[in-house]
């Protein structure tokens, strides 16, 4: 890699001299995350109902945890990677398979 600057960067937050992002383009990912965000809520919710209801392993809340914040980790990626093509629809559609994890997680116990 070279220090010349001309390389732009995958993951940054968007400097004021960038063009702006697609209003549709920025409301259907908001609409995805937002959805991703309430299964995410919806997982919380079921987890700790089995937690207080007992019955449930010791990593079980680790696990529904640490998949819930792998799947917000992506979804924040996505956020900061807009401007490219399709890098943040692939990382939207890669945060669906830490939470579908979690909701599998989350039924069995």
């Amino acid at each position: 890699m070279s220090d010349s600057g001309d390389e732009q960067a995958r993951f940054r937050f968007p400097a004021a001299d960038d063009p702006t992002p697609g209003t549709r383009r920025l409301l259907s990912m908001s609409i995805y995350a937002s959805l991703l965000g309430l299964g995410g809520v919806g997982v919380g919710i079921r987890g700790m109902v089995s937690l207080i209801g007992g019955g449930v392993p010791i990593w079980y809340t680790w696990v529904l945890a640490v998949l819930g914040m792998v799947s917000v980790a992506m979804a924040v990626a996505a956020f900061l990677s807009i401007h490219r093509r399709f890098l943040p629809w692939v990382l939207l559609l890669a945060a669906a398979v830490p939470l579908a994890a979690d909701v599998l997680l989350a039924v069995t116990y």
